[in-house]
């Protein structure tokens, strides 16, 4: 019962039109099937991740510090240390041209690739007649495997019957063997991978340009910035997300190439690369798992190492 102006008691409302109840204090808004649900939507991809991703890593790191060649039970495996890691950086001749090819990979990937991409993406992004076809010609070899790729270039850098050598013999040049001759086919096979590249930074750089305030560029152009001005000084920098995806993508990309080495000459004679000592040493017929896993970490580091560090410093200069 409840008082009304005049003094007299007025009837509790009861009925559809009642005041709800306060829910009870200590209460959660998530039921028991919501916990259920939430908990199946991050248990499953985190127990993916840790077992495909993380037990391998560790897994490889204590391998690489014992001697084992994955024959009989781990009762046979051997600790010896860093004693594999000396042996790599020492008495393993192909281990340093691999590091120098992964670089000089890398070095292509930066300097020439990310470019060539980012010009793609900027003329497209003008809305040119044929925008479409160009956008699907030049996102192609993305789409296809690196293995594919390795194919491709074969039928071009034959001696015998690929179209670079035909078209230098109509032109009464001797034939080159672009793959054989160890000084010439790293860079003949950057060549395509560097294809591939564009096409994959292109993609993401003209996405990056799409969410780009049109209002800056306008800003800009009343100031009287020209069109390579207002992209580098103001366009640029806004697409630093953009920017750092790039990044992480073309070192990763460049230091797990393997595909097109392997199928060219099983990653022998000039194209050396960690990714193809790894598998040689691992399911090669040495079989040496411990020695495979010291340069899978080498391997690990040289690609992870950089881009801690630079998305570290990043993240620091953000939060100031």
């Amino acid at each position: 019962m409840t008082s009304d102006v005049a003094g007299t008691a007025a009837p509790t409302p009861t009925g559809v039109g009642a005041a709800v109840a306060p829910r009870r204090k200590g209460r959660g808004l998530l039921t028991r099937r919501d916990w259920l649900i939430l908990a199946l939507l991050l248990g499953i991809p985190a127990f993916v991740h840790i077992f495909l991703v993380w037990v391998p890593t560790l897994a490889s790191i204590v391998l690489s510090l014992t001697s084992w060649n994955g024959i009989g039970g781990l009762d046979r495996i051997k600790f010896v240390g860093i004693d594999n890691y000396r042996v790599l950086v020492t008495t393993y001749p192909p281990f340093w041209p691999a590091i120098q090819h992964n670089l000089i990979w890398l070095g292509v990937f930066m300097l020439i690739a990310t470019p060539l991409g980012i010009f793609f993406a900027v003329l497209l992004d003008k809305e040119i007649r044929g925008t479409r076809f160009y956008q699907g010609a030049l996102y192609l070899p993305v789409v296809l495997s690196l293995a594919i790729i390795g194919f491709i270039a074969q039928l071009f850098y034959s001696t015998d019957q690929g179209l670079i050598n035909g078209v230098l013999e109509s032109f009464g040049v001797k034939p080159v063997d672009w793959l054989g001759n160890s000084s010439l086919n790293l860079w003949a096979i950057l060549i395509f991978a560097s294809w591939r590249q564009v096409g994959s930074v292109m993609t993401l750089y003209l996405a990056g340009l799409k969410g780009v305030d049109p209002t800056l560029r306008e800003a800009a152009k009343v100031d009287g910035a020209t069109e390579a001005q207002t992209f580098f000084r103001v366009v640029f920098p806004v697409m630093r997300p953009i920017n750092i995806v790039v990044l992480v993508i073309t070192v990763i990309e460049s230091l797990r190439a393997f595909d097109l080495a392997f199928i060219i000459n099983r990653g022998l004679n000039g194209l050396e690369l960690l990714s193809v000592l790894v598998t040689n040493n691992i399911i090669g017929e040495a079989s040496r798992i411990g020695f495979g896993s010291a340069i899978a970490v080498v391997l690990l580091v040289v690609a992870v190492g950089p881009i801690i560090v630079y998305l570290s410093r990043t993240l620091r200069e953000e939060s100031r």
